[in-house]
């Protein structure tokens, strides 16, 4: 079988020199080992996500010397897999719905560090404070019914022991160089959001129907994903999902050290285009041979 490999942006904002490695590397790897190499559009959020990024993204990956098997699939066109994919989760007892505002998450994460520190996860963020986990069905049922906002939460400790041990082989290496097998730690996510009211899936969610829909085989992503891939191996064991292989690469800094950001124009294509730069230039900045 071909291996499969994924660029996944999201039209957000324009591509930097981050988002150009981990294009090329795909696409490199993909050549070189005789594979397809998919493009998609995670265009899940609405409100961030503008028609004129997702065009600049197909002049930019075009312009590096990439092309991509088409149609290029656009998650919005997709709700309803992701939708069918929570409402099993739903079905299994696995999800519950959350209403605190992130200004009250704020609130409670406050009050609970007066007596020491809250737990985070590995992005930062404090872990979930809230008490909706164990509201009654009845006012559960109330609130939603009144129309409140709501976010879905995976209750990560059922699902823990519903799945059992999980890990994933590591052919990259993580944030300390972590590579070959490794223990997937979900947990130290928290209830992690699954889908909101007004977004009916969330990254991890559509990440891993996705993958496994397209028949991806290689998840080539920077290291800022390591450890996610945690909280995508506990949704693909309660799917039933097919596992990929998992690629973690290095990260392209600023230099300060810091990781790039869409609001970085010194390290936009577009603007780095905008000043004669080439595809053999952009290879060069970001330490890739041309193939």
């Amino acid at each position: 079988m071909r291996p499969v490999f994924r660029f996944a942006p999201s039209p957000n904002g324009h591509l930097h020199l981050g988002h150009a490695y981990s294009a090329l590397l795909n696409f490199d790897l993909a050549r070189e080992s005789g594979g397809r190499f998919l493009l998609r559009i995670e265009d899940i959020d609405p409100t961030r996500c503008r028609a004129e990024f997702e065009t600049a993204i197909y002049e930019d990956l075009a312009w590096l010397g990439m092309a991509w098997e088409m149609p290029v699939r656009r998650q919005s066109e997709h709700l309803g897999s992701y939708a069918q994919a929570l409402q099993r989760l739903v079905a299994q007892g696995l999800v519950y719905p959350s209403f605190e505002s992130r200004t009250e998450i704020a609130r409670l994460v406050a009050e609970r560090e007066v007596g020491g520190d809250w737990p985070r996860d590995p992005d930062g963020a404090p872990l979930y404070p809230g008490g909706s986990k164990v509201l009654s069905p009845d006012e559960r049922a109330q609130r939603l019914e009144s129309g409140a906002p709501y976010a879905l939460r995976l209750d990560v400790a059922a699902a823990v022991a519903l799945a059992g041990a999980l890990s994933w082989m590591e052919r990259g290496e993580g944030p300390d160089g972590e590579t070959g097998p490794i223990a997937a730690e979900p947990e130290r996510w928290g209830d992690v959001i699954l889908a909101r009211k007004e977004t009916p899936t969330s990254y991890h969610l559509s990440v891993v129907i996705d993958d496994a829909l397209q028949g991806v085989t290689e998840v080539v992503r920077g290291q800022d994903l390591f450890h996610a891939t945690g909280i995508h191996r506990l949704l693909q064991r309660l799917l039933g999902l097919s596992e990929p292989s998992y690629r973690h690469h290095r990260l392209i800094r600023d230099d300060a050290g810091c990781k790039l950001s869409k609001s970085s124009a010194a390290t936009g294509l577009r603007a780095l285009r905008a000043k004669g730069a080439t595809p053999a230039d952009i290879r060069r900045l970001i330490g890739l041979a041309w193939v």
